[in-house]
């Protein structure tokens, strides 16, 4: 089972009923990089999902995912989710753990309680105290205009 939430509809589906019921509630537990983003999907804590996601805006994880992600816009990394995947993306903002490769067009943020193993590629990165990051780094010009 899947919890899947597209916000622009303001439809919630949950199987146990409860979980994000409320669309106006803020999923983003108050942190001010994670609330600037408008999250058009959300896949919950305690879902697990393999295989291939495309998609334009934001997506916020706080589950398990294997496979890969692909998009221009945003992906949000919840504290609990579980990511191994080969990502492309606009940016990458994680609290939570990734392993696999990132390409970022435009920037990584690994704040305080992120766990990376892999490597990246992206023009600006930002990764706070207490990060624990094993891999490797490669940093580009950004070729937006």
């Amino acid at each position: 089972m899947s919890t899947v939430e597209l916000e622009e509809q303001r439809t919630t589906y949950s199987p146990t009923g409860d979980a994000y019921s409320d669309p106006s509630r803020d999923r983003n537990s108050g942190d001010a990089l994670f609330g600037k983003e408008k999250v058009v999907a959300f896949i919950g804590q305690g879902v697990e999902f393999k295989g291939t996601i495309n998609y334009t805006g934001s997506v916020r994880i706080d589950g398990k995912l294997n496979g890969e992600i692909h998009t221009e816009g945003t992906l949000l990394v919840g504290q609990q989710a579980i990511i191994t995947a080969t990502i492309n993306a606009g940016s990458v903002i994680s609290k939570g753990q990734i392993v696999g490769d990132i390409t970022a067009t435009e920037k990584v943020l690994l704040l305080a309680s992120a766990n990376m193993d892999g490597s990246l590629c992206t023009p600006r990165l930002s990764i706070e105290d207490g990060v624990i990051f094993n891999g490797t780094i490669e940093m580009k010009k950004s070729t937006m205009v």
